[in-house]
């Protein structure tokens, strides 16, 4: 690894998207450092992308415990120093409960616990990381939205209403569209993309296209040119052939 090689945090990492999008990056340079909540399929998948050629490394981290993201924080600034790529990917969607197909069924604790790994955790780990970018004065920072979240389209759009996930991701929007402004003129492009609906764990056999075709956006954005896209939100790439800017 040379001093000028990217250094890349994908959050939740094991599998599916987080999986596609760490074996994207680190197909083309970039050192990915792989997390997860669970040692041994974090373990397991970095021996996976190993057996490909790929060098990737690996740290247990959970994202919605301050101590878990303190330690990764002080172990990722002991080993490397710096971050440039911060993906924050690791989320539940509880969507196929019953009760989520109505705002007056949907259990409150459901969403308190949806909101804090797709919420409040992507606070916790941008507070932890982005301090290493000003250091360097660069980053790239992507977080996994949904057209879901979409304000300006849910009077119209055929989305199972889901409010636990789908306002967990309209609060994704909001931690993209504020930090952008708190870092407007820096080299720390902060963006959001909707990767859609994918064969994944969370998506389901029936979804149309592949976690690999939804990290295509994810990469787009992790490697913005200086003074690229900040503050936005991307439907994925596959949908239009190129970038596009969705509604907030």
């Amino acid at each position: 690894m040379t001093t000028q090689t990217r250094i890349a945090v994908v959050t939740g990492s094991n599998r599916g998207l987080g999986y596609a999008i760490s074996r994207k990056l680190s197909q083309i340079g970039i050192r990915v450092i792989l997390t997860s909540r669970n040692e041994t399929d974090g373990l397991a998948t970095k021996q996976q992308l190993f057996s490909e050629g790929l060098d990737v490394d690996y740290h247990l981290l959970d994202v919605t415990d301050d101590a878990s993201v303190q330690q990764f924080t002080q172990w990722l600034r002991e080993t490397y120093g710096k971050v440039d790529i911060l993906v924050n990917n690791a989320g539940v969607n509880p969507t196929t409960k019953p009760e989520e197909s109505s705002l007056l069924t949907v259990q409150l604790e459901t969403m308190r616990v949806t909101f804090e790994t797709n919420v409040l955790a992507v606070v916790r780990i941008s507070q932890a990381l982005i301090p290493l970018m000003q250091v360097e004065n660069y980053g790239r920072i992507v977080n996994i939205s949904t057209e879901m979240a979409s304000l300006s389209t849910i009077p119209d759009d055929y989305y199972p209403l889901a409010p636990s996930y789908r306002l967990s991701k309209v609060g994704v929007n909001g931690i993209t569209a504020i930090l952008a402004k708190e870092l407007q003129g820096t080299n720390i492009l902060v963006n959001a993309y909707s990767p859609g609906w994918m064969k994944t764990d969370m998506g389901g056999d029936q979804a149309p296209f592949t976690a690999e075709e939804g990290a295509e956006t994810a990469v787009y954005l992790a490697t913005l040119p200086d003074g690229g896209a900040q503050g936005q939100f991307f439907a994925e790439i596959r949908k239009f052939g190129g970038p596009v800017q969705l509604q907030w």
